[in-house]
Parts: C-alpha cells; sequence; structure tokens
C-alpha cells in the first residue's frame, strides 16, 4: 500500500482512539466469504467499516483498537491486526496473502497476529478494559465471539479481573467520519463516476431498436472493467419501455422496440468506492414530443435540487425543490387534475404527486451505495434536516414513473425517467462528479446518432 494511503487509514483509526476512554478496547471484523454454490464462492468484498480503518482487504481478519491508558507513557494506544497466515501452498491455489509480519509492516499497524490467536489474545486486551467499542448487532458471528470472549473475562473475576462495565456502539462515530470524504476518497469518487459516465455514453452508441436490456448491460460491464474498476457498485438497472417504471427492475432480459425509451441506473465501484448514475434515454435516438416533454420536466426538477446544495443548506432542500417543480409539472401536463387535486401546495400537503414520483430525490454516497450518515440533526430539537457540510457526497436522483390509469394521458403510459448525478458539496457550492454522462436531450441525441 502506498505511504500516503497507509498515513491516512492510520489518521483514521487514530481519531477513534482518541474518541475512546482510556484503556477501552475497540473490535471490528471484516465480512466473511460466502459460498455461492459447489466448490464457488461469491465474488469477495471486504466489509466497509473494516477497509476504512485498515486498507486491508483479505478475508478472515479483525482490527483491534486499544485506547492509551491513563499514562500514555506506559500504556500508549495500539492498533493490531489479526489475519490469515502466510501459507505457501493455499496461495497456489487462491492467491497473495500477506501474513501477520507482512500486513503489520504493510499496512501501519503496531502488531499483528495469526486470526486462530485472536480468542487468547482478545480475551487478555479485555481483562480490565473499561469499555468495548463494536458494530452492536451487525455481524452476528462476531457478536457471538464477544459473548464468548466476555464470558471467558468474567471467570477471571477471582484473580481481581474485571470485564467491560459498557459496550458502545462503534458505527455511529465512523458514520460520522465517513459522511465527510478526503481529497483522496473525493478524487476516488470522481474517478469512479468518471468512468460511469463513459460506460452510459458507450450504453447509448450502443443502443439499437431490438437489442435485449442484456447487450446493453453488457456494455456498461465492460467499460467498468476496461477502466479498472473493480465491479458494478450494485446491481445494474436497463430497463426499457414498462420496465422503466418498476425502480428497482433488475431482470434486464427483455427487448427494447422501437420508441422506447430506456432507463438505466448504474455505476462501478473503483478501488472501494462507489458511483450511481442514471440516465434515460431513446433506443432509437430521438425523444418523441410527450417523451420530450417529460425528460425536459424530470431535467427541470434536477436543475432546482442541484440549486439548492451548497454548504449550510439543509439535505432536505434538494428534495424540496424537486418536489415542487415536479408537482407543477404534473398539473401542467395533465397527469394531475387542477379541479381534484387543487394547486402545487395542495398536490405537496396531500402528497399526489406520490402516484407518479414515490422516491426521495437521493443519498449519501461513498463506499457504500447509499452510504452512512444521518440525515436529520438528531441532536437538535426537532431533529431538523442536517445541514450539508464540504466533502459530503450525495446523489440527485427526480424521477417521474407514468403507468396506464384512468385519466392520465395515454402519450404518457408506460414512461419512466429518471435522471441521477453524482454530487460533491464544496466549500462554495457543489461540483457533479457525474458530469461526464450525456445528460441533456441535446447531448443525448447528439451522442447516438452519431452512432
Amino acid at each position: 500500500m502506498a505511504a500516503a494511503a497507509v498515513q491516512t487509514h492510520a489518521a483514521r483509526r487514530a481519531r477513534v482512539l482518541a474518541a475512546m476512554p482510556p484503556g477501552a478496547v475497540a473490535v471490528l471484523g471484516t465480512a466473511p466469504e460466502v459460498a455461492r454454490n459447489g466448490d464457488s464462492d461469491y465474488p469477495y468484498r471486504h466489509d466497509s467499516y473494516f477497509y476504512y480503518l485498515t486498507g486491508f482487504t483479505e478475508p478472515e481478519s479483525v482490527v483491534v483498537l486499544v485506547a492509551a491508558g491513563a499514562d500514555a507513557a506506559s500504556a500508549p494506544a495500539r492498533s493490531i491486526l489479526f489475519c490469515r497466515q502466510k501459507n505457501v501452498e493455499r496461495e497456489i491455489w487462491e492467491g497473495f496473502r500477506h501474513g501477520p509480519d507482512g500486513a503489520r509492516a504493510a499496512f501501519g499497524f503496531d502488531a499483528a497476529y495469526p486470526i486462530e490467536d485472536l480468542d487468547g489474545e482478545i480475551t487478555r486486551l479485555l481483562a480490565d478494559a473499561p469499555a468495548l467499542y463494536c458494530a452492536l448487532a451487525s455481524n452476528p458471528a462476531l457478536d457471538a465471539q464477544i459473548k464468548l470472549w466476555l464470558g471467558s473475562v468474567r471467570r477471571m473475576a477471582r484473580t481481581g479481573v474485571t470485564p467491560p462495565a459498557s459496550a458502545v456502539d462503534l458505527l455511529p462515530l465512523l458514520d460520522d467520519m465517513r459522511l465527510i470524504k478526503d481529497d483522496g476518497e473525493q478524487a476516488t469518487m470522481l474517478r469512479a463516476a468518471t468512468i460511469s459516465g463513459a460506460a452510459h455514453a458507450r450504453a447509448m452508441r450502443a443502443s439499437r431498436p431490438g437489442m435485449y436490456e442484456y447487450e446493453i448491460e453488457a456494455e456498461l460491464l465492460y467499460e467498468f472493467r476496461r477502466n479498472g474498476a473493480q465491479a458494478p457498485a450494485y446491481n445494474s438497472i436497463v430497463a426499457a419501455g414498462a420496465n422503466a417504471c418498476v425502480l428497482h427492475y433488475s431482470a434486464n432480459d427483455a427487448q427494447t422496440k422501437d420508441g422506447d425509451l430506456v432507463l438505466i441506473d448504474a455505476g462501478c465501484e473503483l478501488d472501494g468506492y462507489a458511483s450511481d448514475i442514471t440516465r434515460t434515454y431513446p433506443v432509437n435516438g430521438r425523444y418523441s414530443a410527450p417523451q420530450k416533454r417529460l425528460y425536459e420536466l424530470v431535467l427541470a426538477a434536477q436543475s432546482a435540487a442541484l440549486a439548492a446544495i451548497a454548504p449550510g443548506l439543509p439535505y432536505s432542500g434538494a428534495h424540496d425543490a424537486a418536489l415542487r417543480v415536479l408537482s407543477e409539472g404534473m398539473l401542467d401536463l395533465g397527469l394531475l387534475n387542477k379541479d381534484i387535486h387543487g394547486g402545487v401546495a395542495d398536490v405537496i400537503a396531500n402528497k399526489h404527486y406520490m402516484r407518479f414520483y414515490m422516491h426521495g430525490t437521493g443519498h449519501w454516497l461513498g463506499m457504500d451505495v447509499h452510504d452512512v450518515g444521518m440525515y436529520r440533526d438528531v441532536n437538535a430539537a426537532g431533529k431538523p434536516s442536517r445541514a450539508l457540510q464540504p466533502g459530503m457526497v450525495l446523489t440527485v436522483e427526480p424521477g417521474i414513473y407514468v403507468r396506464p390509469a384512468d385519466g392520465v394521458p395515454e402519450e404518457y403510459w408506460n414512461t419512466g425517467i429518471r435522471i441521477e448525478d453524482d454530487v460533491l458539496v464544496g466549500a462554495d457550492g457543489h461540483t457533479i462528479l457525474s458530469a461526464a454522462a450525456p445528460k441533456t436531450v441535446a447531448e443525448i441525441e447528439e451522442v447516438m446518432l452519431a452512432r
């Protein structure tokens, strides 16, 4: 691992250690390997929290942080890794392993031990520790181990040893840390979004009426991997025609037809960080007049939402802004009836818009596609929407989904449109990380007509 990355992860561990009382112990494990079938596992992906603190991607690993004692000179803070031992025979089959000694040197830990030593070492470390920090109720296997460790410490009571007096959830502390991306994280997320933007453009150029959704998906996957992304950040949605009205459509097996819109919600994961982009385009290269009207409405809603993103503004402001534009458009286009549903204020107050727009306008983005972090200020009276801060990354994704229904103009039936970008909050505004993906009607038609 590069020296700068080692320092970054060490600094994160130091922040956690500084937040713990003297002598407290924190334990965090990575994700398990999961069997797919027979002698085959699902592709391995580390736990995000574990990776955030360690940069270590091997399975069967646990990190233990021991806060400095009351006398830091005699009992300094320590970060300890437990991981798989070197095993030349297994490496022939499964690839390189760092082993404890290699991992300690490469990743900047104070000590490292074989994972088989965890039970004995942790029991010793927990003896007389005032508190245990862990991911409460997040990892059943580790929860069971913690129960056994505490039992072992309690059985040492006759020798004068005391177990931790409290168990503290470690994740809220890490959530707040992860919510603000540092310069390195921002650069990785920009690169991930740029790769994904190029993949969306490639899919547009490749699309023709009659293609199957999975053929278009293949273009995305090719562009992800050829640019170094390790995997999709989530299951790609490639939804043609009426399928775009299914928010989490996953089959990707229908044949496109001339006149269909194709909604693609897809992004790659690069070096542990996700991107998340949605574009909706005509498979034949030209929006029909009704499609264009709906598309321009969603684009206007996104523009209004983006204008509400800047430091100090509430997170909810983007959704509120998009909702006003969408509600007004639903009335203007006849999706909602002014005589029945009233004006914009009535549509919003009574949630009539949810017939055509039933999800939020975004979410945090980072190591997870729906990243961690509170959306409300839980420490303030009334728990208002959290204020945006520089370094936060969120998606902005308004949409509209029109299913066949009485009273709804037939020219809009079976049309689903969503436009989603990845947005970094800056010092005095915001930056669209996913700007590489064509977005306006003119940009998309230009890309497709140049095929």
